[in-house]
């Protein structure tokens, strides 16, 4: 049995190695229920175990550090946060390429979302690092569809229609479609649901089950309109400061979170249409006049990308199709 001046050594050990763990903020302007706060959540136990310890990263959900998405890019940069999980769409404006998950009905499958993502990788490895940060992994959504209040299956139900966008290529088609679409961050989405200021929302099964949408709406439309990514992004310089042991154990806790997000978005749709119809909202599919509608109207949205990504743009959808 350990006697007192064991068990005292031992706890001032386990003290000195928490003061002398790295410590990390991680943001995520998504709520702790989430599949992606879920997946960050996963990748700070693989550090911690990898690490045996040294590393302490605590992880702040629902935007609690007063961060969005948008936000995230600049903040990792000049490390007011050390790691950020962010909305792809929104790291638009730095670099098109972060609009290429979002392009719409250019795969129709998480199989397909997820080859993208191994093509473009480089590219997006590419902006990350020469804005003094490391891509550590993808955090998918399950595909896109609409939740609304009245039911909204046909083309003409588009119409005019208040319905929140999450980035450029989603504002562009459906203002192409007919639509009225209200470009905001996830933080303002259910405060403008509150006030009327949308009728409709573009997003997964997901993110409106995590956030009640039933509340306000019942209805959600599976259109398979994309599969859009969270970026997982970290500061080069704290990377940098850490010990040769401990990179590899960030990197190798990166790569299985990767595997493991992939993963965990191809089971969760089950799960989310179970929740929805727990709580009576009705779940549709799109008619053929919708589908044709919004496939039409999101031409200009491709082909704006192809136009700011030059041969880049082409260069990896060329290979998406062709392999």
């Amino acid at each position: 049995m350990m006697d007192a001046r064991k068990i005292l050594a031992a706890a001032t050990l386990g003290t000195a190695l928490s003061a002398n763990a790295a410590t990390m903020d991680f943001s995520n302007e998504y709520n702790d229920k989430s599949i992606h706060a879920q997946g960050d959540a996963y990748f700070i136990e693989q550090v911690e175990q990898l690490s045996n310890g040294s590393i302490d990263i605590t992880l702040h959900t629902s935007g609690s550090l007063g961060f969005k998405s948008a936000d995230h890019f600049y903040a990792v940069a000049d490390n007011a946060v050390q790691i950020a999980d962010s909305l792809a769409g929104t790291l638009g404006g730095i670099d098109p390429i972060f609009l290429l998950s979002s392009l719409p009905f250019v795969v129709d499958s998480i199989d397909e979302a997820e080859k993208l993502y191994h093509i473009a990788r480089p590219q997006y490895d590419k902006v990350f690092a020469d804005n003094d940060q490391i891509l550590l992994y993808a955090s998918p959504w399950p595909a896109s569809g609409i939740w609304s209040k009245e039911m909204v299956t046909s083309a003409d139900a588009l119409k005019n229609l208040k319905i929140r966008t999450y980035d450029k290529n989603g504002t562009l088609t459906f203002k192409e479609a007919g639509a009225a679409p209200a470009l905001l961050s996830w933080g303002d989405v259910v405060p403008q649901l509150s006030t009327g200021g949308i009728s409709a929302v573009l997003t997964s099964a997901e993110s409106g089950a995590n956030s009640s949408f039933w509340e306000h709406l019942t209805h959600y439309t599976e259109i398979r309109y994309a599969v859009p990514l969270n970026m997982v992004h970290m500061n080069r310089a704290t990377f940098d400061a850490l010990s040769t042991e401990e990179q590899e154990a960030i990197l190798e806790a990166a790569r299985r979170t990767d595997a493991h997000n992939w993963e965990t978005v191809r089971t969760r749709l089950a799960q989310n249409y179970a929740d929805l119809k727990a709580h009576s909202v009705g779940i549709h599919t799109a008619d053929s006049g919708l589908a044709s509608k919004l496939t039409t109207a999101a031409k200009p949205a491709i082909q704006e990308w192809l136009n700011s990504t030059g041969d880049v743009g082409k260069g990896i959808l060329d290979q998406l199709t062709s392999e």
